[in-house]
Parts: C-alpha cells; sequence; structure tokens
C-alpha cells in the first residue's frame, strides 16, 4: 500500500511527519572518532512494510542497520504488535527502536508509556506546516512544552521533526527560531531533517553551531544535484546527491546531534529496499 506523507499526515489528523549543502555519511552517538552508528527511517520503507513487516525488519538489519525510527501508520508505530513484541523481535534482529513519530496530538500519554516501557529515546512531531502567522508557530511552542512534560514522566524526550517551511521567514524571522527559543531545552529537543533545511536555502552547519545542543537527531537524506523546484520532492540516494555529509554530520556531532537517521523519499531508477542497502553502504564509510 502507498502512502504520500502529507496526506497521510492531514488523513490521520497529525498535521505533522533531509539535508545539508555538504556528501558521505554513517551514524553515530559515541564521542570518539569513528564509524557512525546509523538507523533508518522506516517511513523510506512505507511501500514494503505493509507487506511483510517482520520480513522487511530482517532485511533492514541484514544492510547494517542497527537503529529504526518508526512512524505511524494504519499499523500503528509498532506494526500490529504490542510494544513488547515488537521490541523483542527487534532485538533478536540486532536492532533497537530509537523513536518514532508519531500523531502527538492524541492519546500522548499511552503512547509515551508504550514507548517509556520498551526503551524508545524520543517521540517526534513529523509535520505540522506552513502557518499564516508566527502565533501559530509560538502556539504550536506551547504545546510541544506540554507533549514534552508527558514524555518525560515516561522517560523519554519530545521532539519536533522540521521540514523546509520552518526555515522559510515570516516578516524577517524564521519559525525555527522561534519554536527554539519558545520551547522548553529541559523538555523538547529538535532534529534535524537535513534535506529540508538546504531545500530552504538555509547553511544546515552554520545553524546547528547558532543551536548548539537543540538539535539531537537528524535525518540524512541526499538532495538531487539539479533539482527540480516543482517536484516537491528531490531526495536520492546517499552519495548521488549535493550535500557533503562527512562534513556535515561532523558538525552536527560536535554540536549535540546524538542520532543519526537514513531516509530516502524519491527513487528514481531504484527501489526502496535497493536504496536502503545503498545508503547503508554509503554509511559505513563514514567517520566523524
Amino acid at each position: 500500500m502507498s502512502y504520500n506523507r502529507r496526506s497521510f499526515l492531514k488523513d490521520s489528523a497529525l498535521l505533522s511527519s533531509g539535508l545539508v549543502f555538504t556528501g558521505a555519511a554513517s551514524l553515530t552517538s559515541c564521542n570518539n572518532s569513528g564509524p557512525v552508528d546509523y538507523g533508518l527511517q522506516l517511513y523510506s520503507l512505507r511501500d514494503d512494510l505493509p507487506k511483510d513487516p517482520s520480513g522487511v525488519l530482517k532485511q533492514v538489519a541484514s544492510f547494517g542497520y542497527k537503529q529504526v525510527e518508526g512512524y505511524e501508520g494504519p499499523m500503528g508505530m509498532f506494526w500490529n504488535m504490542k510494544n513488547t513484541e515488537f521490541k523483542k523481535y527487534l532485538d533478536g534482529l540486532g536492532m533497537t527502536m530509537v523513536s518514532s513519530h508519531c500523531d502527538w496530538q492524541k492519546d500522548l500519554d499511552r503512547k509515551a508509556a508504550e514507548a517509556g516501557e520498551i526503551g524508545l529515546k524520543y517521540l517526534i512531531c513529523p509535520y505540522l506546516g506552513s502557518q499564516d502567522n508566527m502565533d501559530a508557530f509560538k502556539t504550536f511552542a506551547a504545546k510541544f512544552n506540554e507533549a514534552g512534560a508527558i514524555c518525560k514522566k515516561h522517560g523519554l524526550r519530545f521532539a519536533y521533526h522540521n521540514h523546509a517551511y520552518s526555515f522559510k521567514p515570516i516578516n524577517g524571522v524564521l519559525p525555527q527560531d522561534v519554536m527554539i527559543q519558545e520551547t522548553d531545552p529541559a523538555l523538547v529537543d529538535f532534529e534535524m531533517d537535513m534535506y529540508w533545511v538546504v531545500d530552504a536555502g538555509v547553511d544546515a552547519a552554520a545553524y546547528l553551531e547558532k543551536h548548539k545542543n537543540r538539535f539531537t537527531l537528524c535525518h540524512i537524506k541526499d538532495r538531487l544535484k539539479v533539482a527540480d523546484p516543482n517536484a516537491g520532492n528531490n531526495s536520492c540516494t546517499l552519495g548521488e546527491g549535493s550535500i557533503n555529509f562527512p562534513a556535515l554530520l561532523k558538525t552536527a556531532k560536535e554540536n549535540g546531534v546524538k542520532y543519526y537517521i537514513v531516509e530516502q523519499e524519491r527513487y528514481d531508477n531504484t527501489t526502496p529496499l535497493k536504496s536502503a542497502a545503498d545508503n547503508a553502504a554509503y554509511m559505513k564509510k563514514i567517520n566523524i
């Protein structure tokens, strides 16, 4: 079954769901220079997972991924399994679920309890959509603080995942700046989708330095060297695009990013599973 992210988020009442002008990458949360411990945002496999969640996850593990980030779809965050059953299955594959995008405005206390029970580090707002004025973003920031308090109660944290709209100024001010300023660092973190920052024309490395320690997760998604402004999405397999990930991820690590999540949403001349394998091979070459 195929899902369009924005349509799915609207249909599920989320109103929620990456890259930099910099090239190759891998994930790690350690402080010493070395290979990155990288994860996969499962939305990248949204057409394949519903058909055979267990089988597809087994393939993901075989590519070398040690972490996954989930999303909330028709089968829930845990693919019609209990949270503990899902964790047990991932444990058997040598993988850990570190975070999940979810409908954070619906039944968050239950979701946070289930996530905390199996050791997730984050629940994440995936998408808000562009707003007509800055007051709307201030209102969301206040709600993020409330969501952060709920997550904290269950031993995890709350974060917001950006798209390009929060890096487009309103009366000269970036909505992303306002949301960072209006949220409590003790309760709310941010996940930088590097692709969308670059797509908005912002220097992702400089922005990480400006807001040191506020971005604790990132999405690693390359951007076509020749992007179509009308395409809506210009992501591509890592290493084939314009973003210098070795440099960008080094800056990310130096400024507080701990979790590095691969994502891809466009598949020209490839398939989601092949791209996941190719992206993992790319990440294995990165040292930061």
